[in-house]
């Protein structure tokens, strides 16, 4: 065999490896029977289980006050579940959990606290999660819309006079940060970001580097032409650093200082990027979203600060 018939055979070997390993990476992060929440769970690092008394307890207590299970239809025709609990007056906060989770299983402790406030919660299972229909997990790029819908519903339901805080974890704060950068109602009064990524695109990068070492090309670029043609949207169309250029309402953005699956230099990027009036929280020591179980005090009493200045 010619030394330029060896060529072609092994660039051919290597491309076919490449796209394998592509639809590999793609099948387990993009499509919802294959994305497995104790995987994401592992890739966090975190012992959640030194938890679990205390959100059973907050879940116990939540599902005995008074709620309704709810739906809306998405843009492109799904069928989207949440729970909505009402509250005392016209505050209400929109909930949204992260990747490969569902709202009743992420929400119950923050839920409460906001409670315990005055609030009435809404806690939603963002497209292709829980209860909601959907194949292609959204990555707050379709979720975004998806939110618009919400805070539709929520003003329909409570009045015009609604004042809503959006609040999002992980992928659900990525989803916040990208609906900020929309033409919001005047209802929506504030939005909390907890432990968002910048991008898809950006966040899975991190991921191969740092849990894989494995180079993001020719992945990344391969699995964004892929999503394009599947899901509707690039791993990059809907970057949460672009769009909070475009704030208008106050954004509080709060990480764990040991998060290594979002690493904290996204928080900056948010906080630096956002044209809002703006506060940040970095809670030393917290890890992937674990921010409110590490540093409970700290962490409410920036809700509290953040709250009094935009709530009525």
């Amino acid at each position: 065999m010619g030394m330029l018939k060896k060529a072609a055979v092994l660039a051919g070997l290597a491309a076919a490896a490449e796209g394998l390993g592509t639809a590999y990476f793609y099948r387990r992060t993009m499509i919802r029977t294959n994305a497995k929440p104790e995987r994401s769970a592992k890739m966090s690092g975190i012992d959640w289980s030194q938890y679990f008394p205390r959100m059973h307890e907050n879940r116990d207590w939540l599902l005995q006050q008074p709620h309704e299970e709810v739906g809306i239809l998405s843009h492109d025709g799904l069928k989207l579940h949440g729970t909505y609990f009402p509250g005392p007056g016209n505050k209400v906060v929109i909930c949204f959990h992260g990747y490969t989770s569902n709202g009743m299983g992420e929400y119950p402790s923050l839920a409460r606290c906001f409670m315990s406030r005055g609030f009435g919660a809404l806690i939603i299972d963002q497209r292709s999660h829980g209860e909601s229909e959907g194949k292609y997990i959204g990555f707050g790029c379709m979720d975004r819309l998806d939110a618009m819908e919400w805070i539709r519903w929520t003003v329909d339901k409570v009045g015009q006079d609604a004042q809503i805080i959006l609040h999002g974890g992980s992928m659900g704060g990525a989803t916040v940060c990208m609906v900020s950068g929309l033409d919001l109602p005047p209802q929506v009064k504030g939005i909390i970001s907890d432990s968002a990524f910048t991008s898809p695109k950006y966040v899975f990068t991190h991921v191969l580097h740092s849990m894989y070492h494995l180079p993001a090309t020719p992945m990344i670029p391969l699995a964004d032409k892929v999503n394009k043609r599947l899901a509707g949207y690039g791993l990059d169309d809907c970057n949460a650093a672009r769009e909070v250029r475009k704030a208008k309402v106050p954004m509080l953005f709060i990480h764990g200082s040991k998060d290594t699956f979002v690493p904290p230099y996204m928080c900056d990027e948010l906080y630096e990027n956002c044209a809002a009036p703006k506060t940040k929280l970095i809670v030393e020591g917290a890890g992937h979203v674990e921010s409110y179980y590490k540093n409970t005090q700290e962490y409410e009493e920036a809700l509290d600060k953040f709250i009094g200045g935009i709530i009525k």
